[in-house]
């Protein structure tokens, strides 16, 4: 599991694991609070019962700082084997759109997206902090359906590279979009279809490309 609190490269004295948590949790119960624009360093701070000082030499502004109060939130999803690739795609897709459901990550998620759409430095953080860590969750989720024989082995690492990042974006552009640009619930059955979808086109996928191998080999 990734670390839950942003890594600063400035010096200074030792950093403080609750004054992070209580931070970050201050931040998020801002945001729904106040909204975006009307969220400052300060009000944090205050939130938080530290001084100003103590968030800019852990955030340089409130971009990073939001950033970071939502990755802590996407870094509890968790991929338990269930015994078979749909039961746990299931069952992470229900996670994510609960955790999208909670008011501190709809608020600062879609936030920090509209922000990152004008801040090219704000949407490599989110890729850095949020996205890549949770790819973890697809790179899990295919090992393990590797060692129950659900799919093949991989051979071409970086065909599998880009069939991983392929799942990443299916899955989280389908839950953000119905959640919270069509406002249509993430319910069993929606999601069932959605895993059925997913597996059905990862078992095409394997076949196809152990045809061309044959071909290849041929």
């Amino acid at each position: 599991m990734c670390s839950r609190t942003h890594r600063s490269s400035r010096t200074g004295r030792p950093r403080s694991t609750e004054a992070d948590e209580a931070i970050l949790e201050a931040t998020r119960a801002a945001l729904v609070e106040l909204g975006w624009s009307k969220l400052t360093m300060g009000d944090v701070a205050g939130r938080a019962g530290v001084a100003k000082t103590t968030l800019y030499r852990r955030w340089a502004n409130k971009s990073e700082l939001v950033v970071d109060a939502v990755a802590v939130l996407f870094d509890e999803l968790e991929l338990p084997d269930l015994g078979s690739l749909r039961a746990d795609i299931e069952h992470v897709v229900l996670q994510f759109a609960a955790l999208l459901e909670r008011p501190e990550t709809k608020t600062a998620l879609m936030a920090v997206v509209a922000e990152s759409t004008r801040d090219e430095p704000l949407r490599r953080r989110i890729r850095a902090s949020i996205v890549d860590r949770q790819k973890r969750l697809v790179l899990e989720g295919r090992m393990r359906a590797q060692r129950r024989g659900e799919l093949p082995s991989d051979r071409d690492l970086p065909a599998v590279g880009a069939t991983d990042d392929l799942i990443f974006d299916v899955i989280a552009g389908a839950v953000v979009h119905r959640a919270l640009v069509s406002a249509e619930p993430v319910d069993g059955p929606w999601v069932a279809r959605l895993s059925a979808l997913l597996v059905g086109g990862l078992g095409a996928a394997a076949a196809a490309g152990a045809g061309a191998e044959r071909r290849t080999d041929a």
